[in-house]
């Protein structure tokens, strides 16, 4: 009895501590993980680029495929942390790919193919990787061409955070030599120094 009252207190704690409990993405039909911030959409890049475009947000592609421990580990580990998960829902646009997937997709230069095809184009082979867009796009160029950056694996917390920061203030556009390696190692130094959160 003692045992049960200690662990409904921690537990208590560590809701109340944490903000409410950290969900991860349950499982969908389709095998991938579905998370709320994740936009379900047809998938026409064209019109998903305007939306996010009218919400102020920048489009980003999440790869993914059934069975990727990979694509688990994002969502479990990666996507809850709280800075990350603030960026998907508050700054970014997030649309969902199956890397093996069937369903019709039109690129952002208005060529219709199923998923699987459209990864092939874009020369993508791992999950998860994320594919962000520019804040214009180019109607003429396919994903592939006008990304800005892509993230090809699962990463911690820090580093994706680091690159949708990275990103969301168009650090690719400055001529200041700062690469998004630089960057990245610029905050883990400022992280480490306690000079940022």
């Amino acid at each position: 009895m003692l045992k049960q009252i200690f662990a409904g207190i921690l537990a208590a704690t560590l809701t109340v501590g944490l903000g409410g409990p950290v969900v991860a993405s349950e499982l969908g039909d389709d095998g991938l993980y579905k998370a709320a911030w994740l936009r379900e959409t047809f998938k026409d890049l064209q019109e998903d680029f305007t939306e996010a475009d009218s919400e102020g947000r920048r489009l980003v592609l999440l790869v993914e495929q059934q069975g990727c421990i990979y694509c688990k580990e994002m969502h479990e580990v990666t996507f809850v942390d709280p800075r990350v998960k603030a960026m998907l829902e508050d700054v970014f646009y997030p649309v969902q790919i199956d890397l093996g997937g069937s369903r019709e997709v039109t690129d952002t230069d208005g060529e219709e193919l199923t998923e699987k095809n459209a990864v092939r184009k874009w020369g993508l082979m791992f999950t998860p990787t994320m594919i962000f867009l520019p804040a214009k796009m180019d109607p003429s160029l396919s994903v592939s061409q006008q990304a800005v950056a892509v993230m090809p694996g699962a990463f911690g917390p820090g580093t994706t955070l680091d690159m949708m920061t990275w990103v969301s203030e168009e650090r690719y556009l400055t001529k200041d030599e700062e690469d998004f390696q630089r960057y990245h190692a610029r905050m883990i130094r400022e992280r480490n120094d306690g000079s940022t959160e």
